[in-house]
């Protein structure tokens, strides 16, 4: 046999590993990401507002070694962007800003790998960046981009109870309190989520006090 045969033979062998080896499966990406999830809604919601900054920040490196491990899936840097920028509101401050610039390169990077993944929370979540972040010349904050963002994750995931929150959230900040209401009452209808009890008990203290606002102005 030839030397272009033995290379074509190794081409294919190695195009047949790659196939074979792939990305991880969902169910076991998921294993690595749910730790990720429940330490994300006790940091948030169970611990003292002056500690969540070094706990947030530890949970971020933990997120990292995720990432790594599962490289090619969307979901851990979906959680990465969330939990950096969760951290980022916890520390404030110009440091902050850093923080939500690495958040959104992980939301748009698992956008470029599946824009579906986790029912839009890259939408969601980088939409709600977009609104909270100065704008332009201090940060990269803009307020269509952000609605645009929000609505595709409405469009994804109509009932949830994050992509409501955060739309009713970014319609108060827009003072269109009517819109805000009728979104945050379908947040506050939400089903609940299996194994994120922490988190939707919190979020739903959030959607009420949001709520509460709202109405308010009404």
């Amino acid at each position: 046999m030839n030397d272009r045969s033995e290379m074509s033979r190794l081409y294919g062998l190695i195009g047949l590993l790659a196939v074979l080896a792939g990305p991880p499966a969902f169910a076991e990406v998921m294993d690595d990401v749910t730790p990720l999830q429940q330490r994300w809604a006790q940091v948030k919601y169970q611990t003292p507002e002056d500690k969540q900054a070094a706990e947030f920040e530890r949970l971020a490196q933990e997120a990292q070694g995720v990432v790594q491990k599962n490289a090619g899936a969307p979901e851990p840097l979906i959680w990465q962007g969330i939990i950096l920028s969760t951290w980022a509101g916890a520390k404030g401050g110009m440091g902050a800003l850093k923080l939500c610039k690495q958040a959104k390169a992980s939301f748009e990077e698992a956008m470029k790998i599946d824009p579906s993944a986790l029912q839009g929370s890259a939408y969601t979540s980088l939409g709600s960046l977009y609104y909270q972040v100065p704008g332009w010349p201090v940060g990269f904050g803009d307020d269509d981009k952000a609605e645009e963002l929000l609505k595709q994750a409405l469009a994804l995931n109509p009932d949830g109870i994050d992509s409501n929150y955060f739309y009713g959230d970014y319609l108060i900040e827009q003072d269109r309190y009517e819109e805000a209401v009728k979104v945050l009452e379908h947040a506050a209808a939400a089903a609940p989520r299996p194994g994120r009890e922490v988190a939707d008990e919190g979020r739903q203290k959030e959607i009420a006090a949001k709520l509460a606002l709202a109405r308010a102005e009404l």
